[in-house]
Parts: structure tokens; sequence; C-alpha cells
């Protein structure tokens, strides 16, 4: 999905689990108007439904028919989902993921919306993951599927399925890491709060992530300066000084505040964000060469590169 503007579909069914909703879409909202290529639709098979909460989600978009290129569906889940799903409103979705559903349409649920997924024929073969107490539903609708017990999320390509409800927000924040890098995928992390980053395999902490566990704005201020300019010009090479100015304190203050709120130093915090930045462009192109990969993340010699890349691993 990289460089690709995303439409995104969020579709909900009567008895929606509310932050199975919310919680992505949220996330994906966020990381729209922080500049993410990402355009949100919520659809569903009736223009109001109720949700788990018992209050209304009004206005909802019919699902589209057909689905446009550069699609992906993200089937929300339900609080009752064996009542809900035997409704004829989640029946008419999943016809709806039979027909609509375009060879390069991605797909996404969240909870037991992988459930209406494997109904619609959709996860037959693939690995996929569900509530863990809906597993082994999961697998008597997808008997061909590798279901995956104890995953936060299944990325099986062109299907994602997240385990219960709040793995929703880490499949969302995945998708926009995939849609617009991991730097603005980090900032909207840290907008919600989220410090922790859960993955497909394990639970992690992501790089950019890492030392943002606190509370003071200077420290803040001077930690997204330098991820800004690593995403936008990664030639910029701060001084302390010039941090100091965005920080809005002297510089041997935020020295002094680096260290006690983050546990290192404002050097060490930039070596650091450079080398995630290193590990993405490898994972992504492992042919780069060391002067490729010194240049992309503002090292000023590949030697440079390779002291610090020993240093921190």
């Amino acid at each position: 999905m990289e460089n690709l503007s995303l439409s995104v579909y969020l579709v909900v069914t009567p008895g929606v689990l509310l932050l199975d909703y919310a919680g992505p879409a949220e996330a994906l909202r966020m990381a729209r108007d922080m500049g993410a290529p990402l355009t949100l639709y919520t659809c569903g098979p009736l223009p109001d439904v109720p949700t788990s909460l018992g209050t209304q989600l009004t206005g909802l978009e019919p699902l589209p028919q057909p689905l446009p290129p550069n699609s992906l569906v993200l089937i929300t889940g339900n609080s009752h989902e064996r009542e809900d799903y035997a409704m004829p409103a989640a029946h008419q979705v999943v016809r709806w993921l039979r027909t609509a559903v375009q060879p390069d349409t991605r797909l996404a649920s969240i909870c037991s919306g992988a459930l209406l997924l494997a109904m619609a024929g959709q996860l037959d073969g693939l690995r996929c993951t569900t509530h863990h107490t809906l597993l082994d539903d999961l697998q008597a609708l997808a008997p061909t599927a590798q279901v995956q017990a104890d995953r936060i999320f299944v990325d099986d390509g062109r299907v994602l399925t997240s385990a219960g409800i709040t793995t929703g927000i880490d499949l969302a924040l995945y998708i926009v890491e995939q849609v617009a890098g991991a730097a603005l995928a980090a900032q909207v992390a840290r907008r919600l709060v989220m410090y922790t980053r859960r993955g497909p395999n394990d639970p992690q902490l992501s790089p950019w992530l890492a030392h943002r566990n606190h509370i003071h704005p200077a420290v803040h201020r001077a930690q997204d300066a330098i991820a800004h300019s690593l995403a936008q010009d990664p030639a910029r090479r701060w001084s302390l000084t010039e941090l100091a100015e965005v920080a809005c304190v002297s510089p041997r203050h935020l020295s002094r505040l680096f260290m006690q709120h983050t546990g290192i130093s404002v050097l060490d915090y930039q070596q650091q964000l450079r080398m995630a930045r290193a590990q993405e462009l490898m994972a992504h192109n492992p042919s780069l060469t060391q002067e490729q990969l010194a240049e992309a993340c503002g090292f000023g010699s590949a030697r440079d590169f390779r002291r610090v890349w020993a240093r921190c691993f």
C-alpha cells in the first residue's frame, strides 16, 4: 500500500462494538489529518445502526458496488456476534463481500469481523485470526484457513485480520505505517497516548516511540523536531542550540531534561532514530549499499554509518 492513496471503507452492522469502530477510525482519521493519503468512509447495509452501547451511528453511506481501485475494506466486530450475524443486515454484508470485492481490494477485520469475511469465503486458505473466544468458530466457517492463536493481528498479504477489540488500533497504526511511513504512524500513536506498538508477530516497542513515555512538553517538542526532519530532510543536523530553541528552553536545560525524562542523551536519541530509519530502508530494499543508507539517513559518510551501526547493534 505504500505511496498509494487508499480509500478505506469501515463497515458496521447493527450491534457494532463501538470501540471496534471508533478506535481504528480515530487512528486513521488522525493520520489523514496529519497528511496520510487516506480517504475514509463509514458504510453499512443500513443508514442507521445501533451500537453495543445503545447509541446510534447515523448517516452511514451505502455499501459501494463495485469497490473502486486502491480500496481497503475494514469489517468491524460486534458485541453479540452469533445473534447479530444471523440477522439480514449481516447477510447483506456477506453477499456484498462476495460480489463487490475486486482483485486489488485489500480486506481487514477487527475482532469478530473475521467471521463475516469467512462467511463470504474471503479467508479460504489464508492465515488469519480473531478474538480468542471465536477461534474455533472462525475455523469452522473457514475450514481451509490457517487460524492463528495468540496473535495481535495477522498479515497475509491482501488480507489483514486482528484479534479482540483494542488490537484494531494496532492494526490501524500498521496500515498507517504502510501507507505513510513509520514516523507518521508514531506521531499518531503518541497522539493516542499509545507508547507500545504491538506488531503482527510479537509485542514490540517501535523505535519511533521509544523514550516517549513521558509528559514533558519541551522534550517532546525536541523529539518531534528530530523525527520530523529525519522523515522530510534526513541531511538536517540538529545542534543542541537549535533544538533548545524549538523546545523553548536553554541548551543546558534541554540536555538535562532530555536525560532525565528519556534516559539517553540528545545525540544518542538522534542516532537511534537514524538507525531505525536505516532498518526500514533495508527491509524495503535489501540491495541498498552502505553509502546509500548513510546518505538517506543523514550520516556524513559510510564510515560514520558503520560506526554507529556497530555501536547500536
